[in-house]
């Protein structure tokens, strides 16, 4: 870490600070300018206390890190892109991967009928939440355990990974019995508790961001699952919360090229949520593809108009299939295939 001292500190203020910094187990090296000294401080910021209280010092200025808080997501730990296995499929490698299903899990008819036709046009991931975290209390909030098997029935005939969201620490382990993909949502990007214990499950986990989160902020809720043993992370850009009132949240696109050069997992965008939007997915996709992004996560539902659950967002078959041709080019010259 850099502690810069205010201009014209005295000696006796300077030798304070160094005095503190050697307490609290580093290695002072002291610059001295012409009105201003700087002090490096040498040693592991991973594992030693943090130098930012020396800011209550009247004469330290401020205090700048070196080392990234994020660790073990980082690039400079891991400088190969890491890939997530799923069984036989691969997320993060050379194929780009379609992960799409309806939000909620509603009926036997309703996902089968859409896991056979996203696997048609390419999919290789079924999405579909058991569990809802709704905004009211009265909005539809999902099938629970009954969605769960009608996931795994979904599987059986289709071969189709399962991905589904875990609200609570108490639904880890039934949750992780039936999904092939843990799903960490919005509202609990930061419920480290539950990351904690989906990083024990040992099953991958896709780590959506918070709503206001920032980007480091998501990087270190990653640093908690990998923390804990478990290397199966895939970053998942979501949509912001902003200002803006034409679409329900804004995609955050700068944030998969920033994820992809800080970090070494695979990220995921979610165009749907990320607009709340059928009629711009398609677009948002593209531009996906194009920043380098691992794979989508696309809301996909028979007949949107009668969905319990985020109608607006959903696209039809028959739009699925038309934004798969679409991306295809756009995937085709980033080196990988679908």
């Amino acid at each position: 870490m850099i502690v810069v001292l205010r201009p014209h500190t005295s000696p006796k203020g300077i030798e304070e600070v160094i005095a503190e910094i050697s307490r609290l187990g580093y290695e002072p090296a002291p610059v001295h300018g012409a009105t201003q000294t700087i002090i490096a401080a040498i040693g592991d910021e991973t594992t030693h206390q943090t130098l930012e209280s020396l800011t209550a010092l009247p004469q330290v200025e401020r205090v700048l890190r070196v080392q990234k808080r994020y660790k073990l997501a980082s690039r400079e730990s891991h400088p190969e892109p890491t890939v997530v296995r799923v069984g036989d499929l691969e997320i993060g490698g050379g194929k780009f991967v379609l992960m799409a299903g309806p939000c909620s899990v509603e009926s036997e008819e309703q996902l089968l009928e859409t896991a056979r036709r996203v696997r048609q046009v390419g999919a290789s991931v079924l999405r579909g939440g058991a569990y809802k975290p709704r905004t009211s209390p009265y909005e539809f909030q999902g099938l629970g355990k009954e969605g769960l098997r009608l996931l795994e029935l979904a599987r059986a005939e289709t071969g189709l990974k399962i991905i589904t969201e875990v609200l609570s620490e108490r639904d880890v382990e039934h949750v992780s019995a039936s999904a092939d993909i843990l799903q960490i949502g919005a509202r609990n990007a930061q419920n480290f508790q539950l990351l904690i214990e989906c990083a024990r499950s040992g099953r991958p986990v896709l780590l959506k961001r918070g709503m206001s989160e920032r980007i480091e902020e998501w990087l270190l809720a990653a640093e908690y699952i990998l923390a804990h043993g478990n290397p199966n992370v895939m970053l998942c850009e979501r949509g912001i919360r902003t200002f803006e009132t034409y679409t329900r949240n804004t995609l955050d696109l700068a944030a998969v090229a920033i994820a992809k050069r800080e970090s070494h997992l695979p990220v995921i965008v979610d165009p749907s949520q990320g607009c709340g939007r059928a009629d711009l997915v398609a677009e948002l996709c593209k531009g996906a593809v194009a920043l380098g992004a691992d794979g989508l996560l696309i809301e996909v539902h028979p007949n949107p108009a009668e969905a319990v659950s985020d109608g607006q967002q959903q696209v039809d078959f028959e739009s699925f299939g038309r934004l798969v041709e679409g991306i295809k080019p756009f995937v085709a010259a980033s080196g990988r295939s679908l």
